[in-house]
Formats: structure tokens, C-alpha cells, sequence
């Protein structure tokens, strides 16, 4: 078990890197191709909004068939949208590019959240660890920014070999006697689908908050303490690494302290940190961007067994929802956040991001832990 946990939390890494360094990228389509923040969050747009109305899809199709091929498939995929950004200087064909990394992300995550619950039993700490593996896949995205500083752009098709490797890592557990878990099986239970509805609705106030807080993040801190292009990308190793010490604590606590009083204390932390990253005018910002991480990746491994035991005859639907329409749902309203942010400063928007986690604590009131 441990071992198929591991070559799925590999696996999980290697496709969440895309997802990561779409982020990465902005600064530098900034600096080469002389977007504003209006068209580089039409990427972020094209990442996220064909991965919120596709996965759930998927999440349909891995409750009725077992596809197993499509998790090194859809791996490629993630990888080869990415590869493309450099390859033309075309706006409309890298958002194309873009969108099919999105495909991939989206074809990923249902029928290998449903294989990990199996693997794991559906325990806490099982599920943060596949987690962590997807966390830190975004946390080492930002280790392409020096490639990108140094050759530009063009270097985008060496980004596809995290996808080849993720992929070879994968396979064996394919070919093991773990493959056999992941076949769709009858599972029993009732669905609650009006406790399903809440958590979707604090899962995509906090997609809001933490795509915006990405997106935008390392332009801001640039702009704040006038740093290079380079320079301002490594603030997204903080921001990355604090989503992976915050994934494994989120199982531990969740196993000391329950899941939804674990939820309510870290987006009350959440709120105040993200209210210090718009406020403090120094260096220490960084402290208020790593509690910020922490405490919004804290719920984020229980916000997949929430809605797995909420729906247990459709796991995989749970999951698609969870980790695709409801996960991604923050950047469909990036281009909304980027107007405000152009027509204000991108210091308010920040700011006003520090609201959404004070209303997610409140919607956890109404929640009760599935029997």
C-alpha cells in the first residue's frame, strides 16, 4: 500500500507542476510579449476553465469504467500544453496550449483520486499524502523560473520531461497487483448532496482567494519591494512551500481534532495572514505569505474525503467536483480580478481576497461530519 501511495503521490507531483507553473509563466509573457494583467489572466482563464467544466466529466466516467491508461495519458498532456507556450508568439495559440494542459489536469485527477482513496482506505493521512505529491509539484514549479530567465521562453519544450518521467513512475503501479484497485466497484451508502453543495461552495471561496493570491503575487511583491522578474518568481517557493507543510498537517490535525473544526481554525488563520500580505510594507510580508500558504492547504486533502463521504456511491463525481469544477473555479473570475486590480492597484485586491476565508468559516457552521 505504501508503495502505490508513493507512485501516486509521484504522479500527482508531476501533473500539478503544470498547474504551478502557469503562474511562473506570467512574468515573463509580461516581460517578452508585453501583455497586461487583463491577457495574462486569459491564461490563467484557459487553464482553469476547461479543467472546472471537464473534470467532473471525467469524474462521471471513472464511476462507470476503469481507465487506468488515462493517468500517464493525461500526465503527457499536462505537459505537452505547457512545451507549446514557447513555440509560437501567437496570443491565440498559447491560450490553446494552455487550455490543453488544462485537458490533461482535468482527465487526471477523478480516476486517480478515486484509485488513491482505494489504496489508502480513505484515511486522512493516506489522502494527505497523496496530496503533498500534487502540492509539491506546484511548490518546485518556480525552479523553472531560472531556466526561463536565462534562455526565455523558448525553453518551454524542456518542461515537458516532468511529464515523460511522472508518467514513467506511474506505469508499474499500473502493472502491479495495485491496478486491480482500480477498478470501479458497487459502494454503498447515502448521498448528501445538500452538505456536498456547502463544501463546494467553501472549496470554491477558497479557489478564489488562493488562484488570485498565485496569480498575482509574484507581480505584487516585484512591484513592492522592486525586485527583478527572476527575483519575484522565487516568491512562489514560499507561497508553494507553505501548500506542502500545510497538506501534511491538514491529515494530522483532521485525525486529532476532526475535519471541520480543523477547516474553521486554519481559514480563520488564513483570513489574517492574507490581510498582513496586503498590509505589512516590508520583507516580513513573507512570513504573512508562508501562514497564508499553511493555512489554506490545510483543509485541502479533507476537502476530498468531505466530499467523498458526503457522496459515497459516487466517489468519483466527488472527486471531479472537488478537485476540478469547485478547485478551479478562482480562475474563471481572474480576468475579474485583474480588471479591478487595473483599475484600483493590485495592493486592493489582495486585501479584499482576506474576506473570502472569513466566509468560509462561517459556511463550516452549517456542515456536520458524514456518519
Amino acid at each position: 500500500m505504501k508503495r502505490n501511495t508513493a507512485l501516486l503521490s509521484a504522479g500527482h507531483g508531476s501533473v500539478d507542476l503544470y498547474q504551478g507553473i502557469v503562474p511562473v509563466l506570467l512574468p515573463f509573457l509580461v516581460a517578452e510579449r508585453g501583455y497586461d494583467y487583463l491577457a495574462v489572466s486569459g491564461f490563467v482563464l484557459a487553464a482553469t476553465l476547461l479543467s472546472s467544466v471537464v473534470q467532473p466529466v471525467f469524474g462521471l466516467l471513472a464511476d462507470r469504467w476503469s481507465m487506468p491508461w488515462l493517468i500517464p495519458a493525461s500526465m503527457i498532456t499536462a505537459g505537452l500544453g505547457v512545451a507549446l507556450i514557447g513555440v509560437s508568439s501567437s496570443y491565440p495559440f498559447a491560450l490553446a496550449a494552455i487550455g490543453l494542459t488544462g485537458i490533461g489536469v482535468a482527465a487526471y485527477h477523478p480516476q486517480a483520486a478515486r484509485t488513491a482513496r482505494s489504496v489508502t482506505g480513505g484515511s486522512h493521512v493516506g489522502m494527505s499524502w497523496f496530496s503533498l505529491g500534487g502540492n509539491l509539484g506546484f511548490a518546485v514549479a518556480p525552479a523553472a523560473g531560472p531556466l526561463l530567465a536565462y534562455s526565455g521562453l523558448t525553453a518551454t519544450p524542456l518542461l515537458l520531461i516532468p511529464a515523460v518521467v511522472g508518467a514513467a513512475i506511474t506505469v508499474p503501479l499500473l502493472r502491479s497487483g495495485g491496478a486491480a484497485r482500480l477498478r470501479p466497484r458497487e459502494l454503498r451508502g447515502v448521498d448528501d448532496w445538500p452538505a456536498f453543495r456547502t463544501l463546494t461552495a467553501i472549496i470554491v471561496l477558497r479557489s478564489i482567494t488562493y488562484v488570485g493570491l498565485s496569480t498575482f503575487l509574484g507581480l505584487y511583491v516585484g512591484q513592492r519591494l522592486h525586485l527583478s522578474t527572476g527575483a519575484s518568481a522565487t516568491t512562489l517557493f514560499v507561497l508553494f512551500g507553505g501548500g506542502v507543510i500545510g497538506t501534511l498537517l491538514g491529515g494530522r490535525l483532521a485525525t486529532r481534532d476532526g475535519r471541520l473544526v480543523t477547516m474553521r481554525w486554519s481559514y480563520a488563520v488564513a483570513a489574517l495572514a492574507l490581510a498582513g500580505v496586503a498590509l505589512v510594507p516590508t520583507a516580513a510580508l513573507f512570513v504573512f505569505v508562508a501562514v497564508s500558504a499553511v493555512a489554506l492547504y490545510v483543509p485541502f486533502s479533507l476537502h476530498i474525503t468531505l466530499g467523498q463521504d458526503y457522496l459515497p456511491t459516487r466517489v468519483g463525481t466527488a472527486s471531479g467536483v472537488t478537485l476540478g469544477l469547485a478547485v478551479s473555479a478562482g480562475g474563471v473570475l481572474a480576468p475579474a480580478l485583474a480588471a479591478a486590480a487595473k483599475a484600483t492597484s493590485l495592493q486592493l485586491v489582495l486585501a479584499c481576497l482576506a474576506v473570502l476565508p472569513a466566509l468560509a468559516v462561517l459556511l463550516t457552521r452549517r456542515l456536520a461530519e458524514p456518519t
